[in-house]
């Protein structure tokens, strides 16, 4: 880490019950290596039942707040979260605009999990006035969509239609969550100003604890772009960190616990993919399943759960070779340690399947039925379809074939084979 750290600023609310406001963005921001500053913009009385009372500050003392801190320390970063008010939005503006923050994520807070107004009415017109025109990247639910639109949104056209209503406000991307939408998955759709589309795709998690999911993830947004992320960058990894949060939420109290970015932190980085795959040896190393490596010997690689590229997929080094009846390896676990295996979990990851881990093995009819048998989903591909610039290119064909059945089908598959052909090995 640089003698500098990273700086990122929450203005925000104070929730008493420590699951959301300041202290979610704060616990957020240090577990993600940010230096994380505040300015408070009110103070609630707030449980897991719900939000008992606001008492709202000035709107001088949050610009004083504001001012002290970039003065002095400066911030890589500033992420909003509740402004409650007309007076306190304008004040806030007027501070971001005569410090010139580069990089601001709005998340537009309007109602609290439990029901309670967290956005005066006549503050939504400042909001959209003054706050909006200078975000980076806004964060809306469908609720706070339809609020800033006006139109209902019940459909994946009306989704886009609703990031391009607020990207006419001013913003330069917005992330509209889906988790208010039905289904067993969860669609957050990202679309930017200069024309970028994506849409992150996750299974919907059964918890009722999901109390600050929402400040969880735009203060993992404006913590990954203090670091110099790219702003589709920040947002995939925030989601990914958001949904580790929400799969290690607590029970506390009596009403909606909150999110767990300790355990999105512990639970998703390098260091736990790699002791994921030692563990994963020492079963293989129990078993030693010498019949099921091929002649091109095995590999097995798990990727970050937001991985974009090949250093953020882990495999071993030098691969699993067989060596009589027992299995060997050369080296231990590494991030970047083989192209081919990071290729395939790419693709799984651009296919938007929920694998993020992969082992090569053996072909055989044998194998097949043996995996069916196990209740296994299985498909295969042919290399006859290959398209000549792929064949050509040496170590592609299996991204390709991976690719290729995960865009033929609704799931992803639990194994997927390759008959081989002239020259190469079955798979």
């Amino acid at each position: 880490m640089s003698d500098k750290p990273y700086r990122m600023l929450t203005v925000a609310g104070s929730d008493s019950g420590g699951g959301a406001g300041i202290q979610a963005d704060l616990r957020t921001a240090a577990l993600l290596g940010c230096h994380g500053a505040s300015a408070i913009t009110a103070i609630t009385a707030q449980n897991t039942l719900g939000v008992q009372a606001i008492y709202p500050l000035t709107p001088e003392t949050v610009a004083a707040q504001m001012t002290s801190v970039l003065s002095d320390i400066g911030a890589d970063a500033v992420k909003t979260g509740m402004l409650f008010s007309a007076g306190i939005i304008t004040a806030v503006a007027d501070v971001l605009d005569k410090c010139g923050v580069e990089r601001l994520v709005v998340d537009p807070v309007m109602v609290a999990k439990g029901g309670a107004s967290l956005l005066e009415e006549d503050a939504r017109r400042a909001l959209i006035e003054r706050i909006l025109p200078l975000a980076t990247i806004v964060t809306p639910n469908l609720p706070e969509a339809q609020a800033l639109t006006g139109i209902t949104i019940d459909s994946a056209a009306s989704r886009k239609k609703a990031c391009e209503l607020i990207l006419a406000m001013g913003p330069k991307a917005v992330l509209l969550k889906g988790g208010h939408a039905e289904g067993d998955t969860v669609e957050d759709l990202f679309v930017s100003a200069d024309g970028v589309e994506e849409t992150f795709v996750n299974r919907r998690l059964d918890t009722k604890n999901t109390h600050g999911t929402g400040c969880t993830l735009s203060a993992a947004l404006a913590s990954y772009l203090a670091k110099g992320e790219s702003v589709l960058d920040a947002a995939a990894k925030a989601v990914a960190f958001v949904h580790r949060a929400i799969a290690g939420a607590y029970e506390l109290g009596a009403g909606h616990g909150p999110t767990n970015p300790y355990f999105a932190a512990a639970g998703g980085g390098e260091r736990k993919v790699l002791e994921r795959l030692a563990q994963a040896w020492e079963l293989l190393e129990d078993a030693h399943p010498h019949g099921l490596i091929p002649e091109v010997q095995s590999n097995l690689a798990e990727a970050l759960p937001d991985a974009r590229s090949f250093e953020d997929v882990a495999a071993y080094s030098g691969r699993i070779v067989r060596a009589g009846r027992r299995i060997r390896r050369a080296d231990g676990p590494a991030f970047g340690a083989s192209r081919h295996m990071a290729k395939i979990l790419l693709a799984s990851a651009r296919a938007k399947s929920p694998y993020r881990a992969v082992m090569n093995i053996r072909y055989g009819l044998d194998v097949l039925a043996i995996c069916r048998d196990l209740g296994y989903t299985v498909e295969g591909f042919s290399r006859a379809d290959e398209p000549p610039e792929v064949k050509a290119a040496e170590g592609s064909t299996l991204e390709w074939g991976t690719a290729k059945v995960l865009a033929e089908h609704t799931f992803a598959p639990d194994a997927i084979y390759d008959e081989g052909d002239d020259g190469k090995e079955p798979m």
